[in-house]
């Protein structure tokens, strides 16, 4: 049996030159037993700390062993190295045994590199996902508290008097008769993280209060800010954390007047803050009696009637029709365009290469009104010829109609997008947007004199109908507009393209059904069915 003792819980340095050294003496995982001995920090508040020990201690069962010990090269994912490194953080004793065992058969076993339902990999992931809850925990609820001047020692002299508290004795000149506090106050807080995460998560406070001088107090391992570098000491008992301040009281005020308890859910938010940490939360002491008083504030609030502003807000002021200020209404879709380029009475219509308004017969029996024009839309001046568009020309052909004889056009008449990098991505209209252009689509409307429209999508159908509908519940459902025309809800296609590959196809399928309801206005093709 080999005995291997690493200098540190988290040294992972040590434990891959154990690893390559155990394996290069072929030792097997069921032959070594994993130990670790604590490295005999310094003070917390020192500059430096002691050398390690060495990293590996081979002793076998009955004799001495050799000291020449043959290294051997392994490999391993980088999915195992990142897991390494999380993992070791765990506090179970038995991870460094559970890594190396992968580790083995994973050199003897190329398939293991990649297998998710393995026993081994299994346990590891669900160790590597505890240690990062650990350190999110640790990031939300460490609560750090004010120390301004010498404090009698916490832990208490042997002597019995009184001395100065080493957390703050660097704050203050010590060699005069008269102590002067330095500008910066330490922040102390207490924090029992339950694995080994403090060193691996100090840098995240390191950045986050960089400004400000702080330490942080666990039973295993402390660490100190001193605004130039990161300083790790032993752990202290809890009876050595400072007591509440007066910006804790400020603090709880605060929580006390945020609490909303019309919201309170008891589980998800113990869900969320275990009540583990409560006890060293401040504002947890407050939670029984808020939970308590939650009924009868909500009732008290429902029965209030609704405040009056201090001070309000002028009103918005109507927007002028896009169409006002033409000469004339246009009647064709020449016309359309002509006047839609020139139309700027939201802000997408100087960003986009030009508007792009319905396509078709006018007057034609049915009518399908889309979102916005798409990236290839814009370029080429057409509605519904871009990835989208070829989906709707192939339910077009399933269903035998013909695309030449109805008409098809968009709710918003300009390309609305963001850049990345060199691409263009579509950005959903905002419902001003959309209300600015609702007056060209219902100038399209007049010039078609369509007997039945399809709304494909949720904008389409808050234009035509004025009104927000839930899509996934709407869809294959006749509603009525204002000027008495029928019209028919589904999906946008290229909701369809955003789904996953395997979902696509039945996807597919009941969309064609939502629009077949429409057959009866649809102009047939007199080629049926698909190619």
């Amino acid at each position: 049996m080999r005995l291997i003792t690493l200098p540190g819980e988290t040294d992972l340095d040590a434990f891959r030159q154990a690893c390559r050294d155990l394996a290069g003496a072929g030792v097997a995982p069921e032959q070594v037993v994993w130990q670790t001995s604590r490295s005999d920090h310094s003070d917390l508040f020192a500059a430096n700390e002691l050398e390690a020990p060495s990293a590996i201690k081979a002793l076998s069962a009955g004799a001495a062993t050799s000291n020449a010990t043959r290294t051997a090269q392994l490999s391993a994912p980088s999915a195992f190295v990142s897991l390494c490194e999380t993992v070791i953080l765990h506090r179970d004793p038995d991870r460094f045994a559970l890594l190396y065992r992968l580790l083995w058969r994973m050199q003897r076993d190329a398939r293991l590199r990649s297998d998710p339902l393995d026993a081994d990999w299994l346990l590891l992931q669900q160790m590597a996902q505890a240690v990062r809850r650990d350190q999110h925990k640790m990031k939300a609820f460490v609560r750090f508290r004010r120390i301004d001047g010498p404090v009698d020692d916490p832990v208490g002299d042997p002597v019995g008097d009184p001395v100065v508290d080493p957390l703050t004795a660097r704050h203050f000149d010590v060699g005069g008769d008269n102590d002067t506090p330095m500008a910066e106050p330490l922040h102390v807080a207490w924090f029992e993280p339950e694995h080994h995460i403090v060193a691996a998560t100090a840098p995240f406070f390191m950045r986050r209060f960089a400004q400000m001088r702080w330490a942080i107090l666990t039973p295993r391992l402390c660490v100190r800010w001193q605004g130039t570098q990161l300083t790790f000491g032993p752990g202290v008992s809890r009876d050595q954390a400072p007591p509440a301040d007066a910006g804790e009281t400020l603090w709880l005020t605060y929580y006390r007047n945020i609490f909303n308890p019309a919201r309170l859910k008891m589980k998800m938010m113990q869900k969320e803050m275990p009540k583990r940490y409560w006890k060293n939360l401040p504002e947890a002491m407050l939670i029984d009696e808020l939970s308590r008083q939650a009924p009868e504030r909500t009732s008290a609030m429902l029965e209030q009637h609704a405040s009056e502003p201090i001070k309000r807000r002028p009103g918005t002021v109507a927007r002028a029709s896009p169409l006002a200020g033409l000469d004339q209404l246009p009647n064709n879709a020449f016309e359309m365009r002509e006047a839609t380029n020139r139309c700027r009475a939201c802000p997408i219509g100087e960003l986009a290469t030009q508007s792009v308004v319905g396509e078709g017969p006018m007057p034609s029996r049915l009518m399908f009104v889309g979102e916005q024009p798409g990236d290839q839309e814009d370029l080429r001046g057409s509605p519904f010829v871009g990835p989208a568009g070829q989906l709707f020309n192939c339910a077009m052909k399933e269903l035998g109609w013909a695309r030449e004889h109805v008409f098809v056009t968009n709710a918003v008449k300009h390309f609305k997008y963001e850049l990345r990098g060199k691409r263009r991505i579509h950005k959903t209209p905002a419902q001003s947007e959309a209300a600015v252009c609702l007056d060209w689509l219902e100038r399209e409307i007049v010039l078609v004199q369509p007997e039945a429209i399809v709304a494909l999508g949720a904008t389409a159908a808050r234009s035509l109908l004025g009104e927000t509908l839930a899509i996934l519940s709407e869809r294959g459902r006749w509603r009525q507009r204002s000027d008495g025309r029928p019209v028919l809800i589904t999906l946008h296609p290229s909701a369809l393209l955003r789904l996953e590959p395997e979902e696509r196809a039945d996807a597919y399928a009941r969309w064609l059904e939502d629009l077949r309801l429409a057959a009866e206005f649809a102009p047939t093709s007199s080629h049926n069915g698909p190619d």
